[in-house]
């Protein structure tokens, strides 16, 4: 791996430890997202146990949430409430990854825990049996925060060949994109594929479709994966849907949605009644679909403007995306262009729903 810093791996002496036998304990992996939308962990020593531990069965934690920007120094425990649970790719069985969201002391979610609110809206709107599917676009970084693959003083040749490219030149990194795919085989996230994007270092995974609040816990779990991933090989990995200046495609996080009613015959008129609705709130998603995303979202590079909602058939232009397929047959689903690659997909999925389907009451 080309960089100016050479980084040195310690995999191979590491995998004779990992082999070691661990008497009847795994090691639980609790992950949490923190106040910047990043990843965060730490480890702890339970009982194995024959089937899987279910996050009801899990013990609550906590953390100094002053070191995170989730609490102030003089009342900094957070807690950690498991809410699902994965088998770890790093360190193999028995041993679990357990996501977590994060409550203050006094019983109220923390501001930064997106889950709570979307998960309650995905409970009273159950009966619509929503799924989605995100495809998350990503771009990876050297130490010194340049995209892998570009020259040292300068930027590579327009867009155009890297896109689902094979062939050195065309992509980079392909080794950290094959060990996060199975990765998140291995653990059970529904990824559903990945490609090379358009410009070079950027790459994109798809995850789903998942039902309801599943879809925020998997996306987030790959998340963490693709960060410990890229920890093994020195790489960083950046969610910014803008990392570089210049003439290029930003990140995003394109969002597929469907209800039960949308993927029956007859469903596109759900899904027309369903954007109407979308246009009506645009300026609230907007707010909650990531930081950066006007330089994003010009109108160029297949995207809206920030500052309009469009929709048509098979247009990568538009807010707004019918699939031909769909627009064909008269059912389906629909995609929506706007989130950017650091969006919270507790709060994509969740104030999609309540646009939809109505706010849920205190």
């Amino acid at each position: 791996m080309a960089s100016e810093t050479t980084i040195l791996s310690n995999a191979e002496n590491l995998k004779k430890f990992l082999r070691l036998p661990q008497n009847g304990q795994l090691i639980a992996e609790y992950i949490w997202i923190d106040s910047e939308g990043g990843t965060r962990s730490k480890s702890r020593t339970l009982p194995e146990k024959e089937s899987q531990y279910l996050p009801e069965e899990l013990p609550i934690w906590n953390f100094d949430g002053s070191s995170t920007g989730q609490a102030p120094g003089e009342n900094s425990d957070v807690y950690l409430k498991p809410v699902a649970v994965f088998p770890d790719p790093f360190r193999g069985s028995p041993n679990i990854l357990v996501l977590s969201e994060c409550w203050n002391a006094d019983g109220t979610p923390n501001k930064f825990n997106h889950r709570h609110e979307a998960a309650k809206l995905m409970e009273a709107h159950a009966d619509q049996v929503p799924w989605f599917g995100l495809e998350q676009e990503y771009t990876l970084l050297d130490i010194n925060d340049r995209p892998y693959g570009w020259p040292r003083n300068g930027f590579p040749a327009p867009q155009g060949p890297y896109y689902c490219g094979v062939g050195t030149g065309k992509v980079v990194q392909r080794d950290i994109v094959e060990a996060h795919y199975k990765c998140c085989l291995y653990a059970g996230v529904k990824i559903s594929g990945t490609n090379a994007e358009v410009m070079p270092a950027q790459w994109e995974f798809q995850v789903g479709p998942c039902d309801g609040i599943e879809m925020g816990d998997h996306l987030w779990l790959a998340r963490f994966l693709l960060h410990r991933v890229s920890e093994e090989f020195g790489a960083k990995v950046s969610f910014d849907p803008k990392p570089i200046p210049g003439d290029w495609n930003g990140a995003g996080l394109h969002t597929n949605f469907s209800t039960e009613n949308m993927r029956k015959e007859g469903g596109m008129k759900y899904i027309e009644d369903a954007i109407k609705k979308l246009e009506a709130r645009h300026k609230e998603h907007i707010a909650v679909y990531g930081e950066g995303n006007d330089k994003r979202l010009t109108g160029r590079h297949e995207t809206g403007s920030i500052d309009s909602f469009t929709y048509g058939v098979a247009n990568r232009g538009a807010s707004i995306r019918i699939p031909r397929e769909c627009g064909a047959k008269g059912y389906g689903y629909f995609e929506d262009r706007r989130p950017a690659s650091n969006a919270d997909p507790y709060q994509i999925t969740g104030i999609i729903m309540e646009t939809c389907f109505g706010a849920v009451s205190e």
